[in-house]
């Protein structure tokens, strides 16, 4: 069994640190701490933690805080980061306007 998938494995209690309130998901203002707690709470991988908490979901998708959420999740796991999974992604999302959904049906693809 992988060791980040081992949920017996007793991580013990949270033991605050002085650096806990340093944010490190700036976008959606997640700290250190908030990480780490989450992690004592059972959240052992990227995706859980990103469903938890948010990281990586704010308007840079992870692109500035993904290393640094790794780097917490795998020290307070005592694995490597190299053991962790990566978060599922998904590409953003943006609106489409009606008209090009309405040219779709159309099949030829000329513009009107």
């Amino acid at each position: 069994m992988n060791q980040v998938n081992d949920r017996s494995k007793d991580l013990g209690p949270m033991v605050p640190q002085p650096d806990d309130d340093r944010i490190i998901c700036r976008c959606e203002e997640i700290t250190k701490g908030e990480i780490r707690q989450a992690v004592h709470d059972g959240m052992f991988t990227l995706t859980e933690i990103r469903r938890y908490l948010r990281t990586g979901m704010g308007l840079c998708q992870g692109q500035t805080c993904a290393k640094l959420v790794k780097g917490i999740v795998a020290r307070e796991l005592g694995i490597s980061p190299a053991e962790l999974e990566p978060a599922t992604s998904r590409a953003p999302v943006r609106p489409i306007e009606m008209r090009v959904f309405a040219k779709e049906g159309k099949g030829d693809g000329a513009d009107e």
